[in-house]
């Protein structure tokens, strides 16, 4: 099908005949002749009044608050009275308590208009702003064109964002690039999949397909908070509450497991033990890692976002860096603003030693994860899945609840280091290990581990069903943060004294 108009589009989203518009007859006092002439061919060429229409629908069953741009009208530009029915339906949406979807198409500010119009970019900021500070989602599906000041600001603003396949998305138009600097923009730049490449939006769905992503996210993102009942229950012998009631599993046996391999990690985890998943993308602002996997998702009946560190994500030639921190600080203000808990888990051998890493501030954003999480006001939930080592493992485990994979385990080096550190040689990487207590045995005597999660005997050699059983623990420990609500910073930093 070809790009889709307003009408078509709200027609492809929404339930059949549940369309209901929020909209009046627009003002046009006070314009000049030249431009209500303007006015009345758009009117007449596109048949709606507006470059945007607000209203209300069924998307799936669910209501939700829509705004749908019109390119048609003068190139779905925003002067004054398109800025007023943004916001008007954006607070409509807000004090109803509505999800809100938003469908920009824009060349961008009405030039007919000028300043005045420009700077109405905000207002529509500020109640997109106060909508999310109402822990309400805001989904944003970018069409084509979107550029100027509606990408800059209601465009750019969503919990989630998808863009449509060969969409022009940008902040300069072609146009006006070429006339003020007399050569064409570089080509690819602007297009949704080199933004989704980059990490700016989270995926690329034709018209067709977008009820479908935007009714999964919000499946998760309106999921129940309370009165959740864990859909499987724990088997005796699933897990250890108690100090010193585990196995014992010699030190370097545990280091050795945790590297295997055929080792599950968090991809198979999820493709077991998850009832939804959403995966999301990058940071939001230009900057994507594979070693970390971010989305939206259900354990059973309990919601979350979820931070995973990916192992097959991980290689040599591209350990993680420090954009996968930026990534994981994106979904830790998601939780945030969406009243979510948080789930990260932990499987890395460690983050990027290199001049690019040093030149990205690493250590800096291993220091704001860490403070982020202390002080994040929502539910949080670390699982230490398999290997912990240094700075980029740590920057995850700061959370209400612990679990850890039988054979997990962290520490500030991996054990080779320490050992070159204090031997100058590697053959003293187990006795070192040993001695740094980097088991998660270890950790959960010290009160760091508030549970472990058995191996029988190992993850790698059971992996569907070590997988669902996580998955099972994950699903209990989220029921119950979910009724208990997020702790304190000073309860979080406690475990470490």
């Amino acid at each position: 099908m070809g790009r889709p108009d307003a009408a078509t589009l709200i027609d492809l989203v929404l339930d059949e005949g549940s369309w209901v518009s929020w909209d009046s007859r627009p003002e046009r006092a006070g314009v000049s002749e030249e431009y209500a002439a303007d006015l009345a061919r758009a009117e007449e060429k596109s048949g709606v009044d507006e470059s945007v229409l607000t209203g209300e629908g069924l998307m799936r069953g669910r209501r939700v608050g829509v705004i749908v741009g019109e390119f048609a009208f003068l190139a779905g530009s925003i002067g004054r009275a398109s800025a007023d029915r943004i916001v008007a339906g954006i607070e409509r949406a807000t004090a109803e308590g509505l999800p809100l979807l938003a469908a920009p198409v824009s060349g961008g500010t009405r030039m007919q208009e000028g300043t005045p119009a420009f700077v109405q970019m905000v207002r529509i900021s500020q109640a997109i702003a106060a909508h999310k500070a109402a822990a309400l989602p805001y989904l944003v599906y970018l069409r084509h064109p979107t550029t100027g000041g509606v990408m800059a600001s209601w465009g750019s603003l969503g919990h989630v964002t998808v863009g449509e396949p060969g969409a022009l998305l940008g902040f300069l138009g072609p146009r006006v690039y070429e006339a003020l600097y007399g050569k064409t923009f570089p080509e690819g730049v602007q297009t949704a999949e080199n933004l989704y490449s980059r990490g700016i939006i989270d995926a690329v769905v034709a018209p067709e397909d977008i009820a479908e992503i935007l009714d999964r996210a919000l499946t998760v993102i309106l999921s129940p908070r309370r009165g959740i009942t864990p859909s499987v229950e724990l088997a005796a012998g699933d897990t250890y509450d108690e100090p010193g009631t585990a196995p014992d599993v010699e030190t370097w046996d545990a280091v050795t497991r945790s590297r295997r391999p055929d080792r599950p990690g968090v991809r198979r985890l999820l493709r077991y033990a998850a009832s939804d998943v959403v995966p999301l993308n990058g940071t939001g602002q230009g900057e994507q890692d594979p070693g970390l996997f971010i989305g939206l998702v259900r354990f059973g009946e309990a919601p979350c976002v979820f931070l995973g560190q990916d192992r097959r994500g991980q290689t040599a030639e591209q350990p993680m860096g420090p954009g996968a921190l930026r990534e994981a600080r994106r979904g830790m203000r998601l939780a945030s603003e969406l009243g979510l808990p948080l789930v990260t888990v932990i499987d890395t051998r460690g983050a990027a030693l290199s001049a690019d890493a040093e030149n990205g501030g690493l250590a800096g954003e291993i220091a704001r994860s860490l403070a982020d999480l202390v002080t994040l006001d929502a539910p949080t939930l670390c699982l230490m899945l398999g290997e912990g080592n240094g700075g980029g493992a740590l920057a995850l485990l700061p959370a209400d609840r612990v679990v850890a994979a039988q054979h997990a385990w962290l520490s500030p080096l991996p054990p080779e280091g320490a050992s070159a550190i204090v031997h100058r040689d590697l053959d003293h990487a187990p006795e070192m290990a040993r001695k740094q207590q980097v088991r998660a045995l270890d950790l959960h005597r010290l009160g760091i581990v508030d549970r472990i999660v058995a191996e029988q005997p190992d993850a790698a050699d059971e992996a569907e069903a070590f997988c669902r059983r996580i998955g099972a623990v994950l699903e209990h420990e989220l029921v119950a943060l979910l009724e208990s609500g997020p702790g304190s910073p000073e309860a979080r930093a406690a475990r470490y004294v």
